[in-house]
């Protein structure tokens, strides 16, 4: 069963329930995709309209070329949605294998491993993909139909709602990595990520709020 056929009822009582997955990791993949749907909808709303048409050629032609790259990374996170919780479903197989002898206990804990790897790879590409999203939020807030300026702001709540949980997902599971530097690469990278995501969001959110 895909996560991403299911209806939004579903959806969500597939999240309410006994099982861990799936969890906030495919739930920030879903958020990111909302968000970048709902960008691309203000971008519906904005191409047609005379004042776009009066913009200057490349003006246009950027913010076309910025839609296009929202279908492509909203195509990108809802695929993730599935893809977290089997990374997840990774780790708990690991733990459910033998772990009688020396080397049921190794193939064990490879596999374990394996598993953390791709649940801390998922989410980390879930954050990255968000980021490049909200990077190009404020051309959008520029340029965009001035009657979605709260669906600019919620667009950008989502896409930011994503990434940090993203994050998070990165973080809980960094601890069952053995290789310091893949431990302080990621450490590194995801608080760079949050740093400038956080910063972009309060700079679009602020902007909204004061042309309401």
């Amino acid at each position: 069963m895909k996560l991403v056929n299911l209806n939004l009822i579903e959806f969500s009582n597939e999240i309410d329930s006994l099982s861990p997955a799936p969890g906030g990791g495919s739930v920030s993949a879903l958020a990111g995709g909302v968000g970048a749907s709902l960008t691309r909808m203000v971008g519906h709303l904005t191409i047609g309209k005379k004042k776009f048409k009066a913009l200057d050629e490349d003006t246009q032609n950027k913010f076309n070329s910025i839609l296009k790259e929202f279908l492509h990374i909203k195509e990108e996170l809802l695929s993730l949605i599935d893809k977290d919780s089997e990374a997840f479903n990774l780790i708990m197989a690991g733990f459910k294998l033998p772990k009688e002898t020396e080397e049921e206990k190794n193939f064990r804990r490879q596999k374990i491993l394996e598993g953390t790897i791709e649940a801390i790879k998922v989410p980390y590409i879930v954050a990255r993909l968000s980021l490049r999203a909200l990077r190009h939020m404020d051309y959008i807030l520029k340029y965009g139909n001035k009657n979605t300026l709260s669906d600019i702001g919620v667009s950008t709540l989502m896409l930011y709602a994503g990434l940090e949980g993203a994050i998070l997902n990165v973080k809980i599971n960094i601890s069952g990595l053995t290789d310091q530097h893949m431990i302080d690469q990621y450490s590194k990278s995801i608080i760079e990520m949050l740093e400038e995501a956080k910063q972009i969001k309060d700079t679009i959110l602020e902007k909204i709020h004061n042309k309401l």
